[in-house]
């Protein structure tokens, strides 16, 4: 596949996700539009990586590979709430259908929005290497990889920022109050700030990854 339908793809699925949080912006047809073109883009992605479906009967399981798989299935399973829960309460796209409204629901589907949003990010870094290695960035070269994790450090702290602005502990917990964004004074920092979050959270599994790796080298170095 070529590599820039690699990235693209994700990349156009990550846009479509952000800007179907911005619904109090949007408004609704937009909202459903965008959330739409998301689950078609996901299929696309699952049709194109059908593959690591099919190898998961193969090799074997050490912890890593083991939360990996968790985590994927995670991500899937709330994918899976979130277009249920948008058929169900659905006010244009498929406003046709017999389905009774649900203020509940509207909360369901909100909450797994915001846990795809974390979810999709630590999947970015589990797969950051093999990122590095399309774009042809990964070479060996000490002031690349000093710039790299100074850029690293500086995306987990505007991340961190971020996460507190938007009060995305609470959105996890279901615990969250009507707090929404106020587009009226400002647009563009809503986008930015949930591009924090998400690279707050690859960043973080990015660097535990290559800690746990380089741990795990070390012990069989040791043997």
């Amino acid at each position: 596949m070529p590599t820039l339908l690699r990235i693209g793809l994700p990349a156009a699925m990550m846009l479509t996700l952000v800007l179907s949080l911005a619904y109090w912006w949007l408004d609704n047809l937009a909202h459903e539009l965008f959330g739409t073109a998301l689950f078609v883009l996901l299929i696309w992605h699952l049709v194109v990586n059908r593959r690591w479906f099919i190898n998961l009967r193969h090799g074997s399981y050490d912890v890593i590979r083991v939360a990996t798989v968790g985590l994927h299935f995670a991500l899937i399973l709330n994918m899976i709430l979130l277009l249920l829960t948008s058929v169900v309460i659905s006010k244009s796209v498929f406003a046709s259908l017999p389905l009774p409204d649900s203020i509940y629901l509207r909360d369901v589907h909100w909450f797994a929005a915001y846990w795809v949003m974390v979810i999709a990010g630590i999947h970015v870094g589990l797969h950051w290497s093999r990122v590095l290695l399309l774009t042809r960035i990964s070479s060996p070269s000490r002031l690349r990889t000093l710039l790299l994790r100074g850029l690293a450090a500086c995306v987990a702290a505007f991340g961190l920022w971020s996460w507190n602005i938007l009060g995305v502990s609470g959105k996890l917990t279901f615990t969250y109050s009507l707090d929404f964004w106020d587009f009226t004074s400002s647009v563009a920092p809503f986008f930015g700030h949930w591009i924090g979050v998400v690279g707050l959270a690859a960043v973080v599994t990015y660097y535990m990854l290559q800690v746990w790796r380089s741990r795990r080298r070390h012990a069989v170095l040791q043997r």
